[in-house]
Formats: C-alpha cells, sequence, structure tokens
C-alpha cells in the first residue's frame, strides 16, 4: 500500500509540473520555488507543537488548490503559481515519505515515522 502511495503522490507531483508549464513562467522558476515551502520547518524553533502546525500549513494540499483556484478567480497568475508550487512541493515530499507532521516531532507524520521501515 505504501508504494502504490508514493506512486499516487509521484503522479500529483507531475501533474504539478504541468499546471506549471501552463502557466508560461521559465521552468527554471520551478526550480528555484519547489523547495520555498519547506519555509514551514521554521516554526520548529518555537517548539514542537508550532512547527507541526506552520509545516502542516506550508505543505496543505487543500490550500495549495485553494490558491490555484482563487489565482483563477481573480486573474492572478502568480497566485496560481503559489498553489501549483505548493501542491508539487506537498506530492513530492509525500512521494518520498513525508507526510503532514504529528504535534509529537518532526519526523511523526501520516505517513509513519520517518526512517521507521516499518511505518
Amino acid at each position: 500500500m505504501k508504494t502504490l502511495i508514493k506512486l499516487e503522490e509521484l503522479m500529483m507531483f507531475i501533474l504539478g509540473i504541468f499546471m506549471f508549464g501552463l502557466l508560461g513562467y521559465q521552468w527554471w522558476w520551478f526550480l528555484v520555488l519547489i523547495l520555498v515551502p519547506d519555509i514551514g520547518m521554521a516554526g520548529y524553533l518555537f517548539g514542537k507543537k508550532i512547527g507541526a502546525f506552520t509545516y502542516n500549513l506550508f505543505h496543505h494540499k487543500g490550500l495549495a488548490i485553494f490558491l490555484y483556484f482563487a489565482g483563477m478567480f481573480f486573474s492572478s497568475p502568480i497566485i496560481q503559481l503559489a498553489g501549483i508550487i505548493l501542491f508539487s512541493h506537498a506530492s513530492l515530499d509525500r512521494a518520498l515519505g513525508y507526510g503532514l507532521k504529528y504535534n509529537k516531532g518532526f519526523k511523526y507524520t501520516h505517513l509513519g515515522e520517518i526512517g521507521n521501515k516499518n511505518g
């Protein structure tokens, strides 16, 4: 099941790349921006609970989809771009086994414990 989920997330990452291509930005922007959502990890400087909240906020696909549609509604390619980058980043992270975080620490995710071969 874990492999199937990772494949599904990989396909969503590919969808994000496709959607980025539709916006007309130069491709190097994708490479520059794809790691920006990891700024959410900075919340861990203020403790596990705040860290989990900020990380999850910057890795929430629902927020990413909302931003994309808000960008469409307001005819704002930059907001669409933000949504696509959040969606693509979250999908790539999950394909690599990094899920949304629990309050008890960074390595505890909805996909299992990071580094745990059984998780």
